[in-house]
């Protein structure tokens, strides 16, 4: 069974930065896309990050240009470095595989951002 596990949330005021981390067993990263995804309270989980196994990237307007996701393939990690946050940018913030091609596994704990001052 394939597991997902996010870390590198927490605490920060408008304008900081985290990144996140997510290590993933099993040998997924050998074939598919990975994303970053988001749910604040009372919303739908949403795609803010995607990047192929060959390195593509795409971003949701809302982050582009302030989030950068990136991979190490021999590591099965993915990362989302985050500047310039918003207080808009507060919630739970998972990985799984890029659900536009394919269905995503069982979603992991996540880990939680909270941007405020």
């Amino acid at each position: 069974q394939v597991q997902l596990v996010e870390s590198g949330g927490g605490l920060v005021q408008p304008g900081g930065s985290l990144r996140l981390s997510c290590a993933a067993s099993g040998s997924i990263f050998s074939i598919y896309g990975m994303g970053w995804y988001r749910q604040a309270p009372g919303k739908q989980r949403e795609l803010v990050a995607a990047i192929t196994y060959g390195g593509s990237t795409n971003y949701a307007d809302s982050v582009k240009g302030r989030f950068t996701i990136s991979r190490d393939n021999a590591k099965n990690t993915v990362y989302l470095q985050m500047n310039s946050l918003k207080p808009e940018d507060t919630a739970i913030y998972y990985c799984n595989l890029d659900s536009r091609s394919v269905s995503p596994l069982p979603w992991g704990q996540g880990t939680q951002v909270t941007v405020s001052s």
